[in-house]
């Protein structure tokens, strides 16, 4: 079946890159299972992720796990790992290295982070499906010059450039360093998940090239912005090194640029449900590149159990 026929079959529940900015009410669930007392939330927390649209689990994993995964990182930002250069991001303006991508198909260790039951398992939970990973990637945010990332719904592009049908994934950033309030934490509007801003603007041709150093096309306007601010309030994410963020792919985030000397980098995991698999982009001529939206998944990951160092 080809991709037009699979569009065809997926009624466009969110429609983006408008003449004009809308917002949209949400078709949803954020949280897709039912809670039981067995379930890997507590109910607190499952009604926090229900409100706010994220939550933050610490003390998930041991100091050498912690340490293992560290010292992966620093090699692969080495130049040793042999890491493909489309699979690279730089920092607008320098060499240092801002991404790397198809992290889960570079590392042995990565991979399996991926698919550890202390975030996969809580992941299925809340997504209610077997997952695969739509995405993954390094994040570095080097110290005195790593740049921001502007605000954005991920689920605003993996929607409109990968074909993703319906807000039933989940983000998994697992910080690397300590995150403070300081060196350009995670931001989230809380409580904006549950709003779709369609957004203003055609799709440029190869809009990826540009927008994974600074994005431009599907982001609100400051005013909607403002708006939900204003409505919801910001907050920030920040923990020590292990601390696990779960955040639905519509909540709205950003993260300041980094101008302390303390470097910020984490592990990103994007899950999403095997049964919304993408299909055709819903507003782009072609879908993005296979290193940002995995289009050839033939089977849901393997949850394991476990210390992996």
């Amino acid at each position: 079946m080809t991709m037009t026929a699979l569009k065809t079959e997926n009624t466009d529940l969110y429609p983006t890159r408008l003449p004009k900015e809308e917002w949209l009410d949400r078709h949803d669930p954020a949280v897709w299972g039912k809670w039981t007392p067995q379930a890997p939330l507590t109910e607190e927390e499952n009604a926090s992720f229900e409100k706010n649209g994220y939550l933050v689990l610490k003390d998930l994993f041991s100091s050498d796990e912690i340490k293992a995964l560290q010292q992966e990182s620093s090699r692969m930002r080495s130049g040793n790992a042999a890491i493909a250069p489309e699979n690279v991001i730089t920092e607008p303006g320098s060499d240092d290295v801002r991404t790397v991508f198809r992290l889960d198909q570079q590392s042995l260790l990565f991979d399996r982070l991926a698919r550890d039951e202390r975030i996969a398992g809580r992941v299925r939970y809340l997504l209610d499906d077997e997952l695969y990973l739509h995405q993954s990637r390094l994040n570095y945010k080097p110290g005195f010059n790593g740049k921001e990332f502007y605000w954005h719904s991920d689920f605003e592009t993996w929607h409109a450039e990968d074909g993703m049908p319906r807000m039933r994934a989940i983000s998994a950033s697992v910080l690397l360093t300590d995150n403070d309030a300081l060196n350009g934490p995670l931001m989230l509007i809380p409580g904006s998940h549950r709003t779709f801003v369609a957004c203003a603007g055609e799709t440029p041709d190869n809009n990826h090239q540009s927008s994974l150093k600074k994005q431009e096309i599907g982001v609100p306007s400051p005013e909607s912005l403002a708006r939900m601010a204003d409505q919801f309030g910001v907050d920030f994410a920040a923990g020590k090194a292990g601390t696990v963020i779960l955040f639905d792919c519509n909540t709205l985030h950003g993260s300041n640029g980094n101008i302390t000397p303390f470097p910020r980098s984490n592990a990103f995991f994007v899950y999403n449900a095997w049964s919304n698999r993408v299909v055709a982009p819903f507003a782009a001529r072609a879908p993005r590149p296979a290193f940002l939206s995995d289009r050839d998944a033939t089977r849901s990951i393997t949850i394991e159990t476990g210390n992996f160092a």
